[in-house]
Parts: structure tokens; C-alpha cells; sequence
């Protein structure tokens, strides 16, 4: 497991590479459920798109 990774010498934390992955798949997400019109059933859109964050963060962090 990778701690700190190294890009041309500037150190960047693991978390931030999660958090990075965790908002690109989000995108994805929302594009799919607009698309379906899936979030309809969603009561608050927004707090149900930051649940998946935390979830998709958590996952990754302990895929990664």
C-alpha cells in the first residue's frame, strides 16, 4: 500500500489520488442516473451524491 506518491518530486498523498478517482467515477455516476432519470427517486440529490463520495472514497482507500 502506497502512502505518498511521487511526481516529479512534489510528494501528493494517497488520499488525494482516492479522492481524485472517487470524484471522476462520481461524474460518471451522475451522467448515468441523469440518464436513466434515476434521480428521481433520490429525496436530496445532493446529499445522495456526497454519500456515494464518502462511499466511493472509503472504497478505494481500501481497494488501493
Amino acid at each position: 500500500m502506497r502512502q505518498v506518491v511521487d511526481l516529479e518530486g512534489v510528494l501528493i498523498s494517497a488520499f488525494v489520488m482516492n479522492l481524485g478517482l472517487a470524484l471522476c467515477t462520481l461524474l460518471v455516476l451522475r451522467i448515468v442516473l441523469s440518464w436513466f432519470n434515476l434521480w428521481r427517486f433520490v429525496w436530496n440529490p445532493p446529499l445522495a451524491q456526497f454519500g456515494l463520495l464518502i462511499c466511493l472514497v472509503g472504497v478505494y482507500t481500501l481497494i488501493l
